[in-house]
């Protein structure tokens, strides 16, 4: 079954991402927090780049990292993990940007053997959302999700 992806600004500052995933949220947390499992989904397919690196210790206080290279140069994306409750909800800084790093917040919510994702970005201003959006970053959210759904029924 194909579950649609809604993305929307739910303010100034706040962009939320939902999608039903179909899967228990035991294995939807594992796939966002075990990185042979998050490598096989994040990078969109047909996007000009590659996860070269990617290093994941979800824990309170533990960091994740993700080194990107496209067209002959990289990108390195870092932050921490300010709660981590398994199964339900992980909570993360984006800290590449400096102080105009977003908070990212992650709830799974199952039901009937599916389970309810929700992904909110708060950044620190109005124009780091705008630029954001401009910059394109935060449009591959939708096929990341279809990309994650269709891995969870491999997993099974």
């Amino acid at each position: 079954m194909k579950n649609p992806t809604e993305a929307r600004r739910i303010s100034e500052r706040e962009l939320v991402v939902e999608r039903t995933i179909n899967g228990p949220a035991r294995l939807v947390f594992e796939a966002w927090t075990k990185a042979d499992l998050f490598k096989r989904w994040w990078v969109p397919e047909g996007f000009p780049i590659q996860l070269v690196a990617c290093e994941i210790d979800a824990r309170v206080g533990g960091k994740y990292r993700l080194v990107f290279a496209a067209q002959g140069s990289q990108a390195e994306f870092f932050g921490r993990y300010l709660e981590v409750t398994p199964s339900s909800r992980l909570v993360w800084t984006n800290e590449e940007a400096g102080g105009d790093g977003a908070v990212t917040t992650v709830t799974f919510v199952e039901q009937g053997g599916q389970t309810h994702v929700t992904v909110h970005d708060l950044y620190p201003s109005k124009a780091a959302l705008d630029e954001a959006i401009a910059s394109g970053s935060t449009g591959a959210m939708p096929q990341q999700l279809a990309q994650l759904d269709a891995l969870l029924a491999t997993l099974g």
